[in-house]
């Protein structure tokens, strides 16, 4: 986990992953935040968000998010975004634009005309027996060798720019940086976007989440 104040290049980053709880995120903050001076937060979640609000336990964390109130635990404004759509949001330069970030799964989101809708790509099929996120996981680099997972890569974006129609297509996470050849016109992101995104959330009112 990640945090960063505006103006500041700084990042200060807290150990989390499975089993991680509210409660531990509360007690992490006090430490971490404290003396900082900000007046509103954007939250980058790695799960589905339904009016800003976490609607279900996501798999890969512990208990207790559903419904989990961040302006109490903040004090402060906040908006909660899907990760993967707050990054989007940080790297976004107009028109129709889809954003994959390659992590330990496969996050997506696209914008058009400055509308984020996150999306869960990672649920497509890609065999009878794997999803997109089976194959295109850190898991699968792992499984598969570099060499076809980066196959795997090229040919997913194929099949998305036909059944989506985007006019830009950008990749991130932190399997980005793997991938030896990008395919045709698509863009690397970095995670600094993630920052930038969250940013942009307050301070440019063209974003309807």
């Amino acid at each position: 986990m990640k945090l960063r104040v505006t103006g500041q290049e700084k990042r200060t980053k807290l150990p989390s992953g499975p089993g991680y709880t509210p409660e531990q995120l509360r007690a992490d903050l006090e430490g971490a935040t404290g003396g900082w001076e900000f007046d509103a937060v954007t939250v980058g979640f790695p799960a589905p968000i339904v009016d800003g609000r976490i609607p279900w336990e996501p798999q890969n964390l512990g208990r207790g998010w559903a419904g989990f109130q961040f302006e109490e635990a903040f004090g402060k404004p906040v908006k909660v975004i899907n990760d993967a759509a707050m990054q989007a949001v940080g790297c976004y330069e107009g028109g129709r634009m889809l954003f994959l970030s390659l992590g330990t799964g496969l996050g997506s989101a696209l914008i058009a005309d400055y509308h984020v809708i996150a999306l869960e790509l990672c649920d497509l099929r890609w065999s009878e027996d794997r999803s997109l996120e089976d194959q295109l996981g850190k898991p699968a680099m792992k499984k598969l060798g570099k060499a076809r997972w980066e196959e795997s890569v090229h040919e997913t974006v194929a099949m998305l720019r036909e059944a989506l129609l985007p006019e830009s297509i950008v990749i991130g996470g932190g399997g980005a940086k793997h991938l030896k050849e990008l395919p045709e016109g698509v863009e690397r992101g970095h995670n600094s976007h993630a920052f930038e995104g969250g940013e942009r959330l307050w301070n440019d009112e063209r974003f309807r989440v």
